[in-house]
Protein backbone atom coordinates (compact mmCIF):
# COMPACT_ATOMS: atom_id res chain seq x y z
CA UNK A 1 0.00 0.00 0.00
CA UNK A 2 2.86 2.41 0.72
CA UNK A 3 5.86 1.34 -1.38
CA UNK A 4 5.59 0.64 -5.11
CA UNK A 5 8.27 -1.52 -6.76
CA UNK A 6 9.12 -2.35 -10.36
CA UNK A 7 8.88 -5.99 -11.50
CA UNK A 8 12.60 -6.37 -10.77
CA UNK A 9 12.12 -5.22 -7.18
CA UNK A 10 13.70 -1.78 -7.68
CA UNK A 11 11.79 1.26 -6.35
CA UNK A 12 9.33 2.72 -8.85
CA UNK A 13 10.03 6.38 -9.82
CA UNK A 14 6.94 7.43 -7.84
CA UNK A 15 8.21 5.65 -4.71
CA UNK A 16 9.40 8.32 -2.30
CA UNK A 17 9.27 6.02 0.71
CA UNK A 18 12.61 4.33 0.04
CA UNK A 19 14.35 7.74 0.14
CA UNK A 20 12.87 8.49 3.55
CA UNK A 21 13.84 5.01 4.76
CA UNK A 22 17.48 5.71 3.89
CA UNK A 23 17.36 9.18 5.47
CA UNK A 24 15.76 7.81 8.64
CA UNK A 25 18.51 5.18 8.96
CA UNK A 26 21.23 7.78 8.41
CA UNK A 27 19.92 10.07 11.14
CA UNK A 28 18.34 7.53 13.48
CA UNK A 29 20.51 8.65 16.41
CA UNK A 30 18.67 12.00 16.36
CA UNK A 31 15.38 10.16 17.07
CA UNK A 32 13.09 12.33 14.90
CA UNK A 33 9.40 12.35 15.77
CA UNK A 34 6.46 13.67 13.76
CA UNK A 35 2.78 14.46 14.06
CA UNK A 36 0.89 15.37 10.88
CA UNK A 37 -2.38 17.32 10.78
CA UNK A 38 -4.27 16.28 7.65
CA UNK A 39 -6.88 18.80 6.52
CA UNK A 40 -9.35 17.84 3.78
CA UNK A 41 -12.61 19.04 2.23
CA UNK A 42 -15.66 16.83 1.80
CA UNK A 43 -17.50 17.10 -1.51
CA UNK A 44 -20.81 15.83 -2.88
CA UNK A 45 -20.80 15.97 -6.67
CA UNK A 46 -19.13 19.26 -7.60
CA UNK A 47 -19.72 21.30 -4.43
CA UNK A 48 -18.39 21.14 -0.88
CA UNK A 49 -20.75 19.06 1.22
CA UNK A 50 -23.62 21.11 2.63
CA UNK A 51 -22.96 24.18 0.49
CA UNK A 52 -25.95 25.66 -1.37
CA UNK A 53 -26.29 24.78 -5.04
CA UNK A 54 -26.03 28.48 -5.87
CA UNK A 55 -24.16 31.15 -3.96
CA UNK A 56 -22.21 30.60 -0.76
CA UNK A 57 -22.82 29.70 2.88
CA UNK A 58 -22.50 32.14 5.75
CA UNK A 59 -18.97 33.63 5.91
CA UNK A 60 -16.45 31.53 7.79
CA UNK A 61 -15.81 32.07 11.47
CA UNK A 62 -18.60 29.99 12.99
CA UNK A 63 -17.57 26.57 11.66
CA UNK A 64 -14.26 25.78 13.38
CA UNK A 65 -14.89 22.96 15.88
CA UNK A 66 -18.55 23.72 15.30
CA UNK A 67 -21.66 21.83 16.29
CA UNK A 68 -25.14 21.75 14.78
CA UNK A 69 -26.62 21.05 11.35
CA UNK A 70 -26.25 24.68 10.32
CA UNK A 71 -22.49 24.61 10.94
CA UNK A 72 -21.21 21.06 10.48
CA UNK A 73 -21.45 18.81 7.44
CA UNK A 74 -20.10 15.28 7.17
CA UNK A 75 -19.67 14.24 10.79
CA UNK A 76 -21.00 10.66 10.18
CA UNK A 77 -18.15 10.04 7.72
CA UNK A 78 -15.58 11.74 9.95
CA UNK A 79 -16.50 9.65 12.98
CA UNK A 80 -16.71 6.44 10.93
CA UNK A 81 -13.21 7.21 9.67
CA UNK A 82 -11.96 7.73 13.22
CA UNK A 83 -13.41 4.37 14.28
CA UNK A 84 -11.92 2.59 11.25
CA UNK A 85 -8.47 4.06 11.92
CA UNK A 86 -8.58 3.00 15.56
CA UNK A 87 -9.67 -0.51 14.60
CA UNK A 88 -6.82 -0.67 12.06
CA UNK A 89 -4.28 0.24 14.75
CA UNK A 90 -3.53 3.67 13.31
CA UNK A 91 -2.27 6.25 15.81
CA UNK A 92 -4.97 8.80 15.07
CA UNK A 93 -4.94 11.32 17.90
CA UNK A 94 -7.82 13.62 17.06
CA UNK A 95 -10.41 15.02 14.65
CA UNK A 96 -12.02 18.44 14.31
CA UNK A 97 -14.14 20.56 12.01
CA UNK A 98 -12.05 23.23 10.32
CA UNK A 99 -12.51 26.91 9.46
CA UNK A 100 -14.30 26.46 6.13
CA UNK A 101 -17.62 24.55 6.13
CA UNK A 102 -17.20 20.94 4.94
CA UNK A 103 -13.50 21.11 5.82
CA UNK A 104 -12.16 18.69 8.44
CA UNK A 105 -8.89 17.55 9.96
CA UNK A 106 -7.46 14.44 11.54
CA UNK A 107 -4.10 14.08 13.25
CA UNK A 108 -1.64 11.18 13.03
CA UNK A 109 1.21 10.75 15.51
CA UNK A 110 3.41 11.33 17.38
CA UNK A 111 5.49 8.68 15.57
CA UNK A 112 8.78 8.09 13.82
CA UNK A 113 9.10 9.25 10.20
CA UNK A 114 8.24 5.99 8.41
CA UNK A 115 5.41 5.09 10.77
CA UNK A 116 3.71 8.49 10.59
CA UNK A 117 3.98 8.54 6.79
CA UNK A 118 2.70 5.00 6.31
CA UNK A 119 -0.18 5.55 8.71
CA UNK A 120 -1.19 8.81 7.03
CA UNK A 121 -1.17 7.01 3.66
CA UNK A 122 -3.47 4.26 4.94
CA UNK A 123 -5.70 6.73 6.83
CA UNK A 124 -6.27 8.61 3.57
CA UNK A 125 -7.22 5.36 1.82
CA UNK A 126 -9.71 4.52 4.56
CA UNK A 127 -11.27 7.98 4.24
CA UNK A 128 -11.72 7.58 0.49
CA UNK A 129 -13.11 4.05 0.86
CA UNK A 130 -15.64 5.04 3.53
CA UNK A 131 -16.73 8.01 1.47
CA UNK A 132 -17.96 5.62 -1.21
CA UNK A 133 -20.60 4.35 1.24
CA UNK A 134 -22.03 7.85 1.76
CA UNK A 135 -21.51 9.16 -1.79
CA UNK A 136 -19.09 11.75 -0.46
CA UNK A 137 -15.47 12.20 -1.44
CA UNK A 138 -12.53 13.93 0.24
CA UNK A 139 -10.33 16.38 -1.65
CA UNK A 140 -6.82 17.40 -0.63
CA UNK A 141 -6.79 20.55 -2.79
CA UNK A 142 -4.76 23.24 -0.94
CA UNK A 143 -7.29 25.93 -1.96
CA UNK A 144 -10.57 24.21 -2.80
CA UNK A 145 -12.63 27.41 -2.96
CA UNK A 146 -11.30 30.79 -4.14
CA UNK A 147 -12.01 33.95 -2.22
CA UNK A 148 -12.30 34.55 1.51
CA UNK A 149 -12.11 30.90 2.53
CA UNK A 150 -9.29 29.07 4.30
CA UNK A 151 -7.14 26.67 2.34
CA UNK A 152 -6.30 23.14 3.45
CA UNK A 153 -2.91 22.29 4.91
CA UNK A 154 -0.86 19.47 6.28
CA UNK A 155 0.80 21.12 9.28
CA UNK A 156 3.71 18.97 10.40
CA UNK A 157 4.88 18.87 14.00
CA UNK A 158 8.52 17.88 14.29
CA UNK A 159 11.23 17.34 16.85
CA UNK A 160 14.54 15.57 17.32
CA UNK A 161 15.88 14.31 20.62
CA UNK A 162 17.96 17.45 21.26
CA UNK A 163 14.81 19.60 20.98
CA UNK A 164 13.05 17.53 23.62
CA UNK A 165 15.92 17.75 26.11
CA UNK A 166 17.03 20.63 28.34
CA UNK A 167 18.09 23.58 26.22
CA UNK A 168 15.93 22.30 23.39
CA UNK A 169 14.42 25.70 22.63
CA UNK A 170 17.81 26.93 21.41
CA UNK A 171 18.03 23.92 19.06
CA UNK A 172 14.52 24.68 17.78
CA UNK A 173 15.48 28.28 16.99
CA UNK A 174 18.67 27.11 15.27
CA UNK A 175 16.59 24.68 13.21
CA UNK A 176 14.20 27.48 12.25
CA UNK A 177 17.15 29.46 10.92
CA UNK A 178 18.18 26.41 8.85
CA UNK A 179 14.63 26.09 7.56
CA UNK A 180 14.78 29.73 6.52
CA UNK A 181 17.96 29.07 4.54
CA UNK A 182 16.38 26.11 2.73
CA UNK A 183 12.87 27.57 2.39
CA UNK A 184 12.86 27.43 -1.42
CA UNK A 185 14.02 23.82 -1.46
CA UNK A 186 11.35 22.75 1.02
CA UNK A 187 8.54 24.58 -0.78
CA UNK A 188 9.33 22.64 -3.94
CA UNK A 189 8.06 19.44 -2.30
CA UNK A 190 5.48 20.89 0.09
CA UNK A 191 2.54 20.32 -2.25
CA UNK A 192 1.31 21.25 -5.73
CA UNK A 193 -0.62 24.54 -6.03
CA UNK A 194 0.53 25.57 -2.57
CA UNK A 195 0.99 29.13 -3.83
CA UNK A 196 -2.80 29.45 -3.96
CA UNK A 197 -2.92 28.70 -0.23
CA UNK A 198 0.23 30.41 1.11
CA UNK A 199 -0.87 33.98 0.41
CA UNK A 200 -0.20 35.64 3.74
CA UNK A 201 -3.93 35.49 4.53
CA UNK A 202 -6.16 32.90 6.19
CA UNK A 203 -3.62 31.83 8.82
CA UNK A 204 -0.70 31.46 6.41
CA UNK A 205 2.58 33.18 5.68
CA UNK A 206 3.29 34.19 2.09
CA UNK A 207 5.06 31.52 0.07
CA UNK A 208 7.68 34.16 -0.81
CA UNK A 209 8.56 34.80 2.83
CA UNK A 210 9.84 32.72 5.72
CA UNK A 211 9.01 33.72 9.26
CA UNK A 212 8.86 31.86 12.55
CA UNK A 213 7.29 32.97 15.81
CA UNK A 214 5.84 31.91 19.13
CA UNK A 215 2.21 30.81 18.90
CA UNK A 216 1.97 32.62 15.54
CA UNK A 217 -0.53 30.98 13.21
CA UNK A 218 0.47 33.39 10.46
CA UNK A 219 4.09 32.25 10.49
CA UNK A 220 5.80 29.69 8.27
CA UNK A 221 6.87 27.82 11.41
CA UNK A 222 5.08 28.15 14.74
CA UNK A 223 6.82 27.49 18.05
CA UNK A 224 4.08 26.45 20.49
CA UNK A 225 3.69 28.46 23.68
CA UNK A 226 4.08 25.30 25.76
CA UNK A 227 7.46 24.68 24.13
CA UNK A 228 8.65 28.16 25.10
CA UNK A 229 7.34 27.78 28.65
CA UNK A 230 9.12 24.43 29.10
CA UNK A 231 12.24 25.49 27.20
CA UNK A 232 12.01 22.36 25.05
CA UNK A 233 9.58 20.50 22.83
CA UNK A 234 8.80 20.72 19.12
CA UNK A 235 8.04 23.06 16.22
CA UNK A 236 5.12 23.15 13.81
CA UNK A 237 5.89 23.61 10.12
CA UNK A 238 2.74 25.24 8.75
CA UNK A 239 3.86 25.36 5.12
CA UNK A 240 2.95 21.86 3.83
CA UNK A 241 -0.26 21.66 1.81
CA UNK A 242 -3.04 19.13 2.34
CA UNK A 243 -1.80 17.17 -0.70
CA UNK A 244 1.64 16.72 0.85
CA UNK A 245 3.67 13.59 0.26
CA UNK A 246 4.57 12.71 3.88
CA UNK A 247 7.70 10.80 2.81
CA UNK A 248 9.06 13.93 1.14
CA UNK A 249 8.11 16.22 4.02
CA UNK A 250 9.79 14.02 6.62
CA UNK A 251 12.89 13.62 4.44
CA UNK A 252 13.19 17.39 4.00
CA UNK A 253 12.80 18.20 7.70
CA UNK A 254 15.25 15.53 8.86
CA UNK A 255 17.91 16.45 6.32
CA UNK A 256 17.71 20.17 7.10
CA UNK A 257 17.54 19.76 10.88
CA UNK A 258 20.14 17.01 11.19
CA UNK A 259 22.29 17.26 8.09
CA UNK A 260 23.67 19.77 5.62
CA UNK A 261 20.27 20.81 4.31
CA UNK A 262 17.62 19.40 1.99
CA UNK A 263 18.23 19.27 -1.76
CA UNK A 264 15.25 17.98 -3.81
CA UNK A 265 17.40 17.79 -6.93
CA UNK A 266 19.34 14.94 -5.34
CA UNK A 267 16.19 12.80 -5.69
CA UNK A 268 14.65 14.34 -8.80
CA UNK A 269 11.84 15.79 -6.71
CA UNK A 270 10.06 18.92 -7.86
CA UNK A 271 6.34 18.86 -7.11
CA UNK A 272 5.98 22.62 -7.31
CA UNK A 273 7.90 25.03 -9.50
CA UNK A 274 8.81 27.80 -7.07
CA UNK A 275 9.19 30.96 -9.08
CA UNK A 276 10.36 33.40 -6.44
CA UNK A 277 10.64 37.16 -6.99
CA UNK A 278 14.03 38.39 -8.19
CA UNK A 279 14.90 39.88 -4.80
CA UNK A 280 14.77 36.42 -3.21
CA UNK A 281 17.27 34.85 -5.61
Amino acid sequence: MCEVLNPDGAPHPTNTRHILAATARRFQDHEPLFGIEQEYTLYHKDRPLGWPAHGFPHPQGRYYCGVGFDEVHGRPLVEAHLAACLEAGISISGINAEVMPAQWEFQIGTLGPLAVSDQLWIARWLLYRLGEELQVYAMLDPKPMPGDWNGAGGHTNFSIRAMREEGGLDIIKQTCEKLKTFHRQHIRVYGADNDKRLTGKHETCSIYEFRYGVSDRGASVRIPMATVQKGKGYLEDRRPAANLDPYQICTALIETACGEGFNPDAYGWDNFAFNEPREMR
